[in-house]
């Protein structure tokens, strides 16, 4: 692992470093911002997964985490969203497919399949890798994200629930199978039978029989990807009468960018560190 840079913030340690990563086979980035407690012991860790075109350091510069954060005691670990480099297959002149738009899924498709494996990436190789790195209590861990990133955070927590204690999401593609969003992309990963897209989607998750005990979205009521892309409320209807209990809040005014995020994003740590 390369450290790529360090500052010292609220008393914490704000870095971004960069490895060589096997389930994705090319260099992967990752900002980790650590708070003043982990000089006295492990402290409990939190995932923010990003959304389509970012990369770690959207909410690392945008999400104004790091003095709440510095408070509770939480370490931050923000990965990329995608791989990247001159032998990914990539689209540039398409936001939603390729570099920026892995959608936290193993692709199985060619020519994707080798190096979009975010799903596995974020589940197994870069935890073993901080783990080891850092001062982190492994066995306390939360997820949360951003439009895609939120997508991706729900899809972890529901799939691996021993794994994370917490789960949350701002305007999250609850139903990416159906979504203008990523529809697209979900067929030149998974392929074209869509069962097998069902291990990548929540609404679908919980359909077929998955649960995590809590879960918080804040959803602006003025995004405009909201009816087309995003639809919270399937997620809500998915999880009635099951064992997921749901805090879905509609923001009136808000947007789906950095300034809603950063809006929200204190209620969201303090949501984390309650259950972690």
């Amino acid at each position: 692992m390369e450290t790529l840079s360090t500052e010292k913030s609220f008393d914490g340690v704000q870095g971004v470093y960069r490895h060589a990563a096997s389930q994705t086979a090319c260099d992967m980035t990752f900002a980790v911002y650590m708070p003043p407690q982990a000089e006295a012991g492990p402290v409990p860790v939190l995932w923010y997964l990003s959304g389509l075109t970012c990369t770690h350091a959207n909410v690392m510069e945008k999400g104004e985490y790091r003095r709440v954060a510095a408070e509770l005691g939480l370490a931050i670990i923000a990965p990329d969203t995608s791989p990247r480099g001159a032998e990914v297959p990539d689209e540039p002149d398409n936001w939603q497919f390729g570099s920026g738009a892995g959608f936290y899924v193993d692709a199985s498709e060619a020519p994707y399949e080798t190096h979009y494996r975010m799903y596995s990436y974020i589940r197994d190789e870069l935890p073993a890798l901080v783990g080891d790195a850092f001062n982190l209590d492994m066995s306390r861990q939360g997820i949360f994200g951003h439009s895609m990133g939120g997508h991706g955070a729900l899809v972890m927590a529901l799939r691996n629930p021993d794994r994370f204690r917490s789960a949350s999401a701002f305007a999250p593609i609850v139903n990416p199978s159906t979504a203008d969003l990523s529809s697209s992309a979900f067929t030149r990963y998974l392929g074209s039978d869509q069962a097998a897209w069902r291990a990548y989607d929540a609404v679908s998750l919980v359909e077929d029989g998955h649960s995590f005990p809590e879960i918080l979205i804040d959803q602006g009521d003025a995004d405009s990807f909201l009816k087309l892309g995003l639809r919270p409320w399937l997620l809500e209807t998915a999880v009635a009468g099951t064992k997921t209990e749901l805090t879905l809040r509609m923001q009136p005014g808000y947007g789906h960018s950095y300034y809603f995020i950063s809006s929200f994003m204190e209620d969201h740590l303090r949501w984390h560190a309650a259950r972690l």
